[in-house]
């Protein structure tokens, strides 16, 4: 790997300055579990954040936190697009989190289609880095329970349990 291809992390236990300071950054799913601990932090460490926000959603996690604001659907491609205008970084923690919705339909169209419409923005708007979340669980089992499963392992989609992890890996 070369220096230039390094992938920089941000240390969320230090108080120094970190990689992204002075940087543009956005996050899909800003207000969620994952997303707004990202977005706290990154503030914390001098970064300049844009969450894109579920119109209507619970903003709870981000209260005190002085970051600019986006509502849009994330299968909205024009308002994804807007969104990531400007980033040099993209965190894309948006999804559909459920474990007994039955509607497979909007599990695609958030998890999938949102997915591929942050996908479309970033390379449209030439962003440096795009971090995909996700859950562990959306890797399977190895075929030895006892080794930990990875982005290279087999996955049998059948043996996913529930929408989110089968439209995630699908994503």
């Amino acid at each position: 790997m070369k220096e230039s291809d390094e992938i920089p992390t941000a240390n969320f236990n230090s108080k120094s300055s970190s990689f992204y300071a002075g940087s543009k950054i956005l996050v899909t799913g800003g207000s969620g579990f994952i997303g707004s601990a990202i977005v706290t932090e990154l503030v914390k460490q001098g970064v300049q954040v844009r969450a894109l926000l579920e119109p209507g959603g619970d903003f709870a996690n981000l209260d005190g936190v002085d970051v600019e604001r986006v509502e849009c659907d994330i299968r909205d491609l024009e308002g994804v697009t807007r969104a990531v205008k400007g980033a040099e970084y993209v965190f894309h923690t948006a999804a559909l989190y459920r474990f007994w919705a039955k509607d497979k339909k909007a599990f695609e169209e958030v998890n999938v289609g949102g997915t591929k419409n942050v996908i479309q923005a970033f390379e449209k708007e030439g962003c440096g880095r795009l971090v995909y979340t996700s859950t562990v669980g959306t890797l399977g089992l190895s075929g030895r329970r006892e080794v930990p499963s990875n982005e290279e392992s087999h996955v049998d989609i059948d043996h996913l349990f529930g929408n989110y992890k089968k439209t995630k890996y699908v994503a």
